[in-house]
């Protein structure tokens, strides 16, 4: 471990470093999603009343414990996630220092030191891609396509990041970490589709359902519009969850009609849907079979309404749903388009594996798998299926990839090792 003064200060200044870089990385995590430029304007400014934070106020870490989480102009409360982000950025670039200046890897060539800022890099990357796809469940290109580049440009300046001595040989095998990480993850996206492409809904008997426009403030603060989507009573999601047994029964039998072995239960509650979030390619379709529908007052009997993202069919008429209002009625059957994941995590492990290589997109893929599984059991079983409903995948992976870097080629061979003794 740390063995001399220098020690101390290098882990010392990697932390600062990384807290600093955190509240770079609070700016990106704001402003990007909202199509804000993260240079201009460029200092940081209050969320609330927009004043600019003076560089006395702006001090990682300390500020916000000192003005205990408010702004200093207008007192309005800000977020923890800024002090989280600041914190969590400082102990990754800690310990990524450690790694690479005090523990190293068996078999590195001799440039440990210098992996620590393409690393610092990468787990950057992770903080950014994480709490935006937490709160927005996307990933921007400039994080996902540009660390993919970023990963090809450091292996090929630094070919130890590949485990390489060869600048050539370096770059190659980040082009063919980041090609398997997107090749792996889009077959995984192409195949749920064809299994889990549709959820279908069918309620005991005929329920009342509405879709409802309504504005909300775009991006850039201009006006724009989504809708709801009910179908039935969903008072149903207050309620106290189920016993721990339900949620296990529950588990088994989505995955047996996920599978076709069994066909899907009458829907004995309501169920709710923002309309943003039901679609996610243009060839979406959501169908309704409706025994009485009523668009903006016209009336509809024995009708089957199809839904993309933008219009409404009914025969061989169409609507532009900008254009509408309200649609109510009742509804019988529903098939609601989902995917398995998003094409932001699709570019996300190509991002990975261009820093990583191949051997950590599959231990990646695979420990996000698992670590989502298990959370995802845990809440069924808990009887808050709804909690893990929409939880983003890129948090799943970004962990995946922490573990690997730390520990990753050591538990690998520990259970090569364990494995091949159990069958001796």
């Amino acid at each position: 471990m740390l063995s001399s003064t220098y020690d101390y200060v290098f882990a010392a200044f990697a932390f600062v470093l990384g807290a600093s870089i955190g509240s770079f990385l609070n700016v990106c995590i704001y402003r990007m999603p909202l199509g804000l430029s993260v240079n201009e304007p460029k200092r940081s400014f209050c969320p609330s009343c927009k004043y600019q934070i003076p560089l006395y106020h702006n001090i990682p870490l300390v500020t916000w414990l000192v003005l205990r989480g408010k702004c200093a102009n207008c007192g309005a409360r800000i977020s923890f996630r800024y002090f989280g982000v600041e914190l969590l950025s400082g102990l990754l670039f800690l310990a990524v220092w450690l790694k690479v200046w005090t523990w190293g890897r068996p078999g590195w060539p001799g440039q440990d030191w210098i992996l620590a800022l393409p690393y610092w890099i990468m787990a950057a990357l992770f903080v950014v891609a994480t709490f935006i796809d937490f709160e927005y469940f996307i990933i921007p290109d400039e994080i996902t396509i540009g660390g993919t580049v970023a990963g090809v440009i450091f292996s090929l300046a630094i070919p130890a990041l590949q485990n390489q001595e060869s600048n050539l040989a370096g770059g190659l095998w980040s082009l063919i970490g980041a090609a398997v990480g997107y090749a792996v993850l889009w077959l995984v996206v192409e195949l749920g589709k064809k299994v889990f492409g549709k959820k279908q809904f069918k309620p005991l008997a005929a329920m009342v359902f509405t879709w409802t426009r309504r504005p909300i403030a775009g991006p850039d603060g201009k006006m724009e519009s989504d809708a709801d989507l009910m179908v039935g009573d969903v008072n149903w999601k207050q309620l106290p969850p189920p016993p721990f047994w339900h949620g296990i029964i529950d588990l088994f039998r989505s995955m047996l009609e996920a599978f076709k072995i069994l066909k899907p239960k009458s829907q004995q509650h309501g169920e709710s849907w923002v309309w943003s979030e039901i679609f996610s390619r243009d060839s979406d379709r959501l169908v309704m079979k409706c025994p009485e529908a009523e668009v903006d007052g016209e009336k509809f009997t024995d009708a089957t309404l199809t839904f993309s993202h933008s219009q409404l069919t009914i025969g061989d008429r169409t609507w532009e749903l900008e254009k509408i209002d309200v649609i109510k009625g009742l509804v019988e059957h529903l098939h609601v388009p989902r995917e398995a994941m998003g094409l932001g995590d699709v570019k996300f492990i190509a991002c990975i594996g261009a820093f990583l290589g191949w051997k950590a997109v599959i231990f990646t893929v695979m420990a996000a798998s698992s670590i989502g599984a298990v959370i995802g059991l845990v809440t069924i079983a808990l009887g808050r299926r709804e909690w893990s409903a929409r939880i983003p995948f890129g948090p799943y992976l970004a962990l995946g990839a922490l573990i690997w870097f730390f520990s990753g080629p050591e538990l690998v061979r520990w259970y090569v090792a364990y494995t091949l003794s159990r069958a001796a």
